[in-house]
């Protein structure tokens, strides 16, 4: 055999073969400072870093925790938030309650700071205290006009209310004057402010609005729940005064009495229209009543031994007032309509008091006066479709069928 080849097989049989590689360790580190700085950590197991999904799962549980710890009112909340036109029109609700409250300081005749013989004076918020008897005005304020005092130079520092006019300010040289710089919205018949009226005219029917709703609220739920959890001969006797109520023309029963009386009011107008309007309520309370009496918590309360009026005011009232509030919402819509049609016929609030139907009814004498239409009307359209829409909100959500 050739030695030649023999060696180069050889050496092709050893470079074949798999070549070992020694590592050799470093040195330690002898420098003290960075011996001193090295801290130990324990690198995550892999089984201890959670997931994308177990993120999301965890995610999922804490937002349904959350969702069983809402109360029903803030599910109800988050239902109506959904709802922009309702939420719009409960913030011209709110709109109206500021201008019924500040109507005082918004439209007034007195100043609201003045000082008169070096005695500072808040004339509208005494005039409270006044009306109270808690005090009195000296003899010489008792029928002051405020304004002739400015004028004569004998008030010193007085702040006014953006509109000088009360509701009841008569200027007979100006009358049906149309709307300008000196009275916005305009003069009725008799000179009187048309923007004042309206203003302080926004308390009277809200006043009318709410006592009348709350009256039938009272007489309904009464009726109701009486009807609804003892049943029987109760129940037969209630649904056949609520049916016979329901039969009445309520309208023009009012316009009977009131006639009959001779002379209208404030508050008789409240009681006859909440005396006309319970039936609904009672028939809502009475259906909640009949759902609800047959649940197993009342059946508990009745078996602990609860006497009948602490089930009915406490555990089944608290949860049957919920379609009661929207037809509150309803029955205040109503009541300022209703209202504003028998003032507008004459029949309504005395002539003294200034509302917006009996500013319709001063349109009828000049057809000219146009503002003494527009105005007037533009302010109940408004009060009724946001009472209307605000109900409609809170019928939507009430709906368990509604809710996402």
């Amino acid at each position: 055999m050739d030695p030649d080849n023999e060696l180069r097989n050889r050496g092709t049989i050893e470079a074949e073969k798999p070549s070992t590689v020694t590592f050799v360790d470093p040195k330690p580190v002898h420098d003290e400072y960075l011996l001193g700085q090295q801290t130990p950590q324990v690198a995550p197991m892999p089984e201890a870093i959670p997931s994308v999904f177990e993120r999301n799962e965890e995610r999922k549980r804490k937002e349904a925790r959350r969702a069983v710890t809402q109360s029903f009112w803030s599910l109800v909340r988050h239902q109506y938030k959904k709802n922009r036109i309702a939420v719009w029109a409960l913030y011209v609700v709110y709109l109206l309650f500021a201008v019924a409250i500040l109507a005082d300081v918004l439209a007034n005749d007195k100043p609201l700071f003045a000082e008169y013989h070096n005695t500072v004076y808040f004339p509208i918020f005494k005039q409270y205290l006044v009306d109270l008897g808690i005090q009195r005005w000296s003899p010489d304020l008792v029928l002051a006009d405020w304004k002739a005092l400015a004028s004569d130079g004998k008030l010193k520092d007085a702040v006014w209310p953006p509109i000088r006019y009360s509701e009841s300010d008569e200027d007979l040289a100006n009358t049906l004057s149309a709307p300008s710089g000196t009275h916005l919205l305009g003069t009725d018949g008799i000179g009187r402010d048309v923007l004042s009226g309206m203003i302080h005219a926004a308390r009277i029917d809200l006043s009318i609005g709410f006592v009348s709703v709350a009256f039938a609220i009272v007489i309904g739920v009464i009726l109701g729940a009486l009807a609804g959890f003892y049943g029987g001969w109760i129940d037969s006797v209630i649904s056949r005064l609520i049916e016979v109520v329901l039969t009445l023309p309520v309208f023009f029963l009012i316009i009977t009495i009131v006639a009959m009386m001779q002379q209208g009011s404030v508050w008789l107008i409240m009681v006859l229209i909440g005396l006309t309007s319970w039936p609904i309520i009672a028939r809502f309370t009475r259906g909640e009543f009949l759902r609800i009496r047959n649940m197993e918590f009342v059946s508990a309360a009745t078996a602990l031994g609860f006497k009948n009026w602490r089930i009915i005011l406490r555990h089944v009232l608290p949860n049957s007032l919920a379609p009661v509030l929207v037809t509150a919402a309803f029955g205040i819509a109503s009541a300022i309509l209703t209202e504003g049609g028998l003032s507008f016929l004459g029949f309504g609030v005395p002539p003294t008091t200034v509302t917006w139907g009996s500013v319709l009814n001063d349109a009828r004498n000049d057809i000219h006066a146009w503002w003494l239409a527009v105005f007037p009307g533009f302010a109940i359209f408004l009060a009724v479709a946001a009472y209307n829409l605000v109900g409609d909100g809170l019928r939507d959500a009430l709906d368990p069928r509604l809710r996402d």
